[in-house]
């Protein structure tokens, strides 16, 4: 009688500890934390900092914030809802033109003082403050 209570007892705990492991595979895992994420931690290929204002400038050769060393030109049809624009930085005979509507920056030159910066398609043209033009429309005003 001893030997079947005591192996009774024996059978109930293997069978609790089988529902019990059982039970644990069932559930989730711990997923590992995600790192988080750091401001100011999206440098682009040239260690630029987009997320603080920075851009790479090839005239300048270093990342630069366009707001406080570009010349900031202005859209010019004012019967558009919404505003853009556009920044200059200038070094010399050389223009570095940075378009909302262009992945990479265009560079422009002129052959001598007083003249315009020619691009292509593109003129920036030194006239009350500069002028901006694509195919001889203009679309940029700015001073």
């Amino acid at each position: 009688m001893k030997k079947i209570f005591l192996f009774s007892i024996i059978i109930g705990l293997s069978f609790s500890c089988a529902k019990k492991v059982s039970e644990e595979s069932k559930t989730p895992k711990e997923q590992e934390p995600k790192p988080a994420v750091v401001v100011g931690g999206d440098s682009d290929t040239h260690g630029c900092k987009a997320s603080a204002g920075y851009t790479w400038s090839t005239l300048k050769n270093e990342c630069v914030r366009l707001f406080e060393v570009g010349t900031k030109l202005s859209h010019a049809e004012d019967e558009k809802k919404y505003s853009t624009v556009a920044y200059v930085i200038f070094d010399g005979n050389k223009a570095e033109l940075f378009l909302d509507t262009q992945k990479e920056p265009i560079l422009l030159e002129r052959k001598s003082e007083g003249d315009s910066w020619l691009k292509d398609d593109y003129q920036l043209i030194p006239w009350k403050g500069y002028v901006l033009k694509k195919a001889d429309k203009i679309i940029y005003t700015g001073e």
